[in-house]
């Protein structure tokens, strides 16, 4: 079991940083707001496997949860992640308080965004939301600044967006993105499952299904892309979740898919419950 470093302030994270660059370290970053799961720890492994240091971030970040959304009582299980860390040979646990990324309160910080994109899809429905993952994430990779940063794909407008924002500012970092890790229903793993009660847990499982079923339908000739959302749409909200959204997109610029697109991605976001809940299933059209 690695000795894993555990820091909450800057200047001695800098330090040893610092150290590590000096001798040429290559660093991965793993962001991450705790609680977490078997898909947080397989990106460890991922930058495990591709870099001399992984530095993982534990960030409840305030600013990307919106007025009635669930900041406060966010699931929190900071002794089990450091233990969960540890043994996946994790380097260097970053844990900052909230007044040491945002010293002055959230409202005055400086902000990032990335125009429309941030506004599609999940954005339309959690408005500021990508505004907030933006600015941390780009605060995070400027205190870091590491060689690669790793994210999963369950969230893939998170990954599109920082991906462009890397881009756009020229940050010197590769981004990876990691497929999704499910349980054996299907059920994509995220922190906020503890959320589900047992009849929203079987609920769910109907989500990655319908994203299969339609990703079936296309690949059978199926291209009336907005009959197969609403269709997806339908059957979802009768096993009892609420759709908030099911869109087919072209994967590259996550803009709704038309005729002719071929590399696609069916986005969806529903709620089981009270509970929030996103997945996604790549779709290859074959001319």
């Amino acid at each position: 079991m690695t000795k894993m470093q555990l820091f909450d302030s800057l200047p001695l994270l800098r330090a040893t940083l610092a150290a590590y660059k000096l001798h040429g370290k290559t660093v991965g970053l793993v962001p991450t707001m705790g609680n977490l799961h078997a898909g947080h720890l397989a990106l460890v492994a991922t930058a495990r496997a591709q870099c001399d240091v992984v530095i993982t971030t534990i960030f409840v970040n305030p600013l990307q949860f919106g007025p009635n959304e669930d900041l406060a009582r966010y699931p929190r299980s900071f002794a089990a992640d450091i233990k969960n860390l540890e043994q996946s040979a994790c380097d260097v646990l970053y844990a900052p308080t909230t007044t040491e990324i945002y010293p002055h309160g959230t409202v005055v910080h400086t902000k990032i965004s990335v125009p429309e994109l941030s506004t599609l899809h999940c954005g339309y429905t959690r408005p500021g939301h990508f505004d907030g993952v933006c600015t941390v994430v780009a605060k995070l990779f400027n205190i870091i600044q590491p060689d690669k940063a790793f994210f999963g794909y369950k969230d893939y407008q998170q990954f599109h967006l920082i991906s462009t924002m890397v881009s756009d500012l020229q940050i010197p970092l590769q981004v990876h993105g990691i497929a999704t890790m499910r349980e054996s229903s299907g059920l994509a793993l995220s922190s906020r499952n503890v959320y589900l009660s047992t009849t929203d847990r079987n609920n769910a499982a109907a989500l990655y299904a319908t994203l299969q079923e339609s990703a079936l339908q296309i690949m059978g000739g199926e291209h009336n892309f907005r009959q197969i959302e609403a269709r997806a749409s339908g059957t979802l909200n009768k096993v009892g979740l609420k759709t908030d959204y099911v869109h087919i997109c072209n994967r590259s610029t996550l803009h709704l898919a038309s005729i002719g697109d071929t590399d696609l991605i069916i986005l969806a976001a529903v709620y089981a419950g009270t509970t929030r809940l996103i997945d996604n299933i790549f779709v290859q059209i074959t001319i």
